[in-house]
């Protein structure tokens, strides 16, 4: 997790226009001396979101919604902390130096590189547009479909036979070898790496490219049919969800996706409308992408994978992934040798519309998977398929799904529950689910629960008798962390101030690296806002028994150390008895 300098941040606080990061996703009127709009946090017909003219920070007078350019990123479109810094960055065109003192590895920076790379994108599409070599593309793209309006939204472009072409235009830009060996656009041989191919950019979640997947179209070209950018810092082949730039937005308000096996795939659905899909780079769609979709908000899954024997055991495979971790799948019905691509070029976005609507829940689809290859006529073949189909279950995550999918899994096969291994009585079995490592995972329990306390604090919304339930009851001595008491006082202050904190001041205060990521970290986890006087009661409450049982310890520790003396010893006694007695719940304060 990248760490900034105080002089960067510094530089983007001044740089921002809150209004221009607002405006692509509000419709703003200018209201007086003020920009007002719908606010996207609540329903409502009357404009009561509103950012003062010179202000960085807007507030709702309707749901009390508060805060800067970063906590709304965080808010609506669900970006961490670290991409909502980088996507302002890019934006307002600051180069985010790295903070002394972190390990980072060396190089260029990750700004650089996504120059290069944008670069790299552009001079790709002038080639496609404006070269012979890329009239005959062309002419292979619109074969497929692929017209102007599409080759334009998606920035998909062409890298020439000529490498020479490749060299001259990226130096005459003054983009060192260096550069672009690190960005993945040469090999590590100093050859360029995309050559005779029609290029796709791999965008990250912020938009930008930091990376290519490239097409050969004529039979000569070396290679296999498509090749990707090799690792490099900014591509992580197991981390990249292919159009979540496109389709962030509307994944993070609708809490749903799609997810399709390629490229084309996603683009063409994209295209159409349906701007809530994702694909993997290739057919490998792992636990990474899962937990991105689910940190999005995502609660309803729809795959929709080619309709051959390896789509149907990826969408076995990838709706077990979510399922584990209690999210709903539906699958999609695609004929074998059928694609999302072909069914909207052929039949049309209605189609496609019509078989989402159509689509079947996960278990059905695995209970009639399966049964392709086990017969469930015979007694043998039925246990197989139950008892392998309850084993999957058995392994996710939460016990009420297990339960209820066991119940379910009973209905569809006509197997009394009690076989299948559901009880009849309402109360869900608790499963034990097996670890599948045995490596050490060191969990401090105190960054834990000093995290949770400032999380309230940090993401709101703070009332006023919030902070008077923290004044009363909490001080900088509750706190054993270092970087927690920093953020503790200066969480306070802000809320005191304005009862959100302005989250990139206060990355800019904080001292050193550690406290940053600390921050950081706090800021991945979300609160439920509806919620926050009772979360903050329940971790003000942990942290007071946590004093009271460290206050107890040491009177112990002094009393079995030996250099007290009797008298010193019945008052330590004394003072233990009288701590015990009174165990600490939270003081509300004045209402």
């Amino acid at each position: 997790m990248g760490t900034f300098s105080r002089e960067s941040l510094e530089l983007l606080r001044s740089r921002i226009d809150l209004v221009e990061v607002l405006s692509p996703y509000l419709k703003i009127q200018r209201s007086g001396a003020a920009n007002k709009a719908l606010c996207p946090f609540h329903e409502e017909k009357t404009p009561s979101f509103v950012i003062q003219k010179g202000d960085s920070h807007y507030h709702c007078f309707g749901c009390g919604a508060h805060g800067d350019a970063i906590q709304f990123l965080m808010a609506h479109l669900r970006m961490s902390f670290v991409e909502a810094v980088e996507m302002l960055a890019e934006r307002f065109n600051v180069i985010l130096e790295e903070a002394q003192g972190t390990d980072q590895p060396k190089g260029p920076s990750k700004t650089v590189l996504k120059d290069a790379l944008d670069r790299a994108s552009r001079f790709f599409q002038f080639c496609l547009l404006h070269t012979q070599e890329g009239h005959q593309a062309l002419e292979y793209l619109y074969s497929r479909g692929i017209d102007l309006g599409f080759i334009n939204k998606f920035q998909i472009g062409l890298a020439t036979k000529n490498e020479r072409l490749f060299f001259d235009a990226m130096h005459a830009q003054k983009i060192p070898d260096s550069v672009l060996k690190d960005a993945g656009l040469l090999s590590a041989a100093g050859r360029v790496f995309f050559v005779d191919r029609v290029t796709i950019p791999i965008l990250d979640s912020i938009g930008s490219v930091i990376g290519f997947t490239a097409r050969k179209i004529k039979p000569d070209t070396y290679g296999p049919k498509y090749i990707n950018t090799a690792e490099t810092p900014l591509f992580k082949k197991s981390k990249i969800l292919f159009g979540l730039s496109h389709s962030r937005k509307r994944i993070a308000k609708e809490r749903r996706v799609m997810i399709v096996e390629g490229q084309i795939d996603a683009m063409r659905l994209i295209y159409n409308g349906f701007d809530w899909t994702v694909a993997g780079q290739g057919t490998a769609f792992g636990e990474e992408m899962v937990k991105e979709l689910i940190h999005l908000g995502v609660r309803q899954v729809y795959l929709a994978l080619d309709g051959d024997g390896a789509g149907q055991e990826a969408a076995v495979k990838i709706g077990h992934l979510f399922q584990k971790e209690g999210t709903e799948v539906w699958v999609l019905h695609l004929e074998e040798k059928c694609d999302p691509d072909l069914i909207l070029q052929e039949k049309g976005p209605e189609d496609w519309q019509k078989r989402i609507d159509e689509s079947i829940e996960y278990l059905p689809f695995l209970v009639n998977h399966l049964s392709k290859t086990i017969n469930m006529q015979t007694p043998a073949g039925k246990n197989e398929l139950v008892q392998t189909i309850a084993k999957r279950i058995r392994e996710w995550d939460h016990p009420l799904m297990v339960h209820e999918s066991l119940r379910k899994l009973a209905r569809l096969t006509q197997t009394p529950e009690a076989i299948v291994g559901a009880p009849e009585e309402n109360a869900p079995q608790i499963y034990i689910k097996r670890s599948t490592s045995l490596g050490v995972t060191e969990i401090d329990p105190d960054r834990i629960l000093e995290a949770d306390l400032l999380r309230w604090l940090l993401l709101g919304p703070v009332t006023e008798q919030m902070i008077r339930i923290v004044e009363s009851n909490l001080n900088t001595e509750h706190f054993r962390l270092a970087a927690a008491r920093r953020l503790y006082e200066k969480a306070l202050s802000a809320a005191k101030e304005n009862k959100t904190c302005d989250l990139l001041t206060l990355a800019i205060d904080l001292e050193n690296p550690e406290q940053q990521m600390f921050l950081a970290e706090i800021l991945q986890k979300r609160v439920n806002r509806d919620k926050a006087m009772d979360g903050l009661i329940e971790a003000v409450q942990r942290l007071l028994e946590r004093y009271w049982m460290q206050q107890r310890e040491e009177i112990k520790l002094k009393i079995y150390s030996g250099k007290c003396s009797e008298a010193e010893v019945l008052e330590l006694a004394k003072q233990f008895d009288e701590i015990k007695r009174a165990r600490p719940l939270v003081v509300q304060g004045d209402s």
